[in-house]
C-alpha cells in the first residue's frame, strides 16, 4: 500500500494513450486541482490534434498549465519546462489547490521529481554552428567526441545538440522530492495497441491532415514540432505520393515505438505505483488523498 500523508503534488505518468489525461482530469475535478502538462509537444501553439491536447472545453473546466507556451520556431527545453512548471506549482499551492502533473515526457517529469540541476546553455554562436549540421553529422561529431548518446532520441536534433553542448554530462540529480505521489498507468500491451489505433483514427477524422498541411506551410518540415509523431509521417504523403492508409500505419507504428520507450524510461523509477486502468488508479488515489 502506498503511504501518502499530506500529498502536495500528484504526478501521473505512463505510455501515450494509456489514459493519463482522463485520470488527471477526473482527479483535478474531484480534488480541486489544476493540471500541469509534462508533454514536450503540447507546449507548441497550433499543434493540437496530433498532440492530443485537451479540448478547449476541458481546458475551460479545469485550469491547465504548460500548454501553448512556445512558438514552433523557437523550440523548447527541459530546463525551461522545469522553471515554468515550478512556478505553476507555487501558484497552485498559493491558491490552495492540488497540482496534478501529467505527461509522458520522462525527462520533464524527472526534472521535477528529482530536482535536476541542468548544465548552463551553450553560447548562441556555438548553438548556431551546431544547428547548421545535419542530423547524421551531429551523431558523428558526438561519437568523435566520445559522447555517450545512450538514452538520447537520435531522431531529435535538439537533444543531440544538447548532449554535445554538455560534453555528454548529465544533469545533477537529488533524492525524490517530499510530499509527492507518483501514479503510473500501464494497460496490457494489446489493449494499449487498440487504444493507439483508435486514437490515430480519431485524429484523422478530426482533421489532422488539414492541421499538418497548414502547419507545414507556416513553419516548414524542419520546425521542431513538425518532427513529432503524427506530423513527420505526413511529409511523404504531401510530397511523395504516400497513401493515406500508409501514413496512418506509420503514425500508429511510430506511436507504438514511442510507448515502448516511455515504458522503459518509467519502469526505472521505483517510486511509481502502477495500475492497469483509470478506474483502479482513481480508486486508490481517492483513498490516499482523503487521508
Amino acid at each position: 500500500m502506498v503511504s501518502a500523508k499530506k500529498t502536495e503534488i500528484l504526478v501521473i505518468v505512463g505510455e501515450t494513450a494509456s489514459g493519463k489525461s482522463e485520470l488527471a482530469f477526473r482527479v483535478a475535478k474531484q480534488f480541486n486541482g489544476e493540471i500541469i502538462s509534462a508533454d514536450s509537444w503540447m507546449v507548441y501553439r497550433g499543434f493540437d490534434i496530433g498532440t492530443a491536447k485537451p479540448s478547449k472545453a476541458e481546458q475551460s473546466s479545469i485550469k491547465h498549465h504548460l500548454i501553448d507556451v512556445a512558438e514552433p520556431l523557437d523550440g523548447f527545453s527541459a530546463p525551461l519546462f522545469k522553471r515554468q512548471a515550478e512556478a505553476a506549482i507555487s501558484g497552485i499551492f498559493n491558491r490552495g489547490k492540488l497540482p496534478v502533473l501529467v505527461g509522458g515526457t520522462g525527462l520533464y517529469i524527472d526534472s521535477l521529481l528529482f530536482d535536476y540541476g541542468f548544465l548552463p546553455a551553450a553560447s548562441k554562436q556555438e548553438r548556431e554552428l551546431l544547428d547548421r549540421l545535419e542530423l547524421n553529422e551531429l551523431i558523428v561529431q558526438a561519437k568523435n567526441q566520445q559522447i555517450d548518446l545512450a538514452g538520447v532520441d537520435l531522431r531529435n536534433k535538439r537533444r543531440i545538440i544538447r548532449a554535445i553542448e554538455a560534453s555528454g554530462q548529465k544533469p545533477s540529480k537529488k533524492p525524490l522530492r517530499k510530499d509527492v505521489l507518483v501514479i503510473g498507468l500501464a494497460p496490457p500491451p494489446e489493449e494499449l495497441k487498440t487504444r493507439i489505433e483508435a486514437r490515430v483514427k480519431q485524429m484523422i477524422s478530426d482533421g489532422l491532415e488539414e492541421e499538418v498541411k497548414r502547419l507545414a506551410q507556416l513553419y516548414g518540415w524542419q520546425a521542431e514540432p513538425m518532427k513529432g509523431i503524427g506530423y513527420r509521417e505526413w511529409q511523404a504523403y504531401f510530397e511523395a505520393g504516400q497513401s493515406l492508409q500508409k501514413t496512418k500505419e506509420r503514425i500508429i507504428s511510430g506511436t507504438i515505438n514511442l510507448a515502448k520507450k516511455q515504458r522503459t524510461w518509467f519502469r526505472r523509477n521505483k517510486f511509481i505505483h502502477w495500475f492497469s486502468d483509470v478506474d483502479s488508479a482513481l480508486k486508490e488515489v481517492k483513498k490516499l488523498l482523503n487521508k
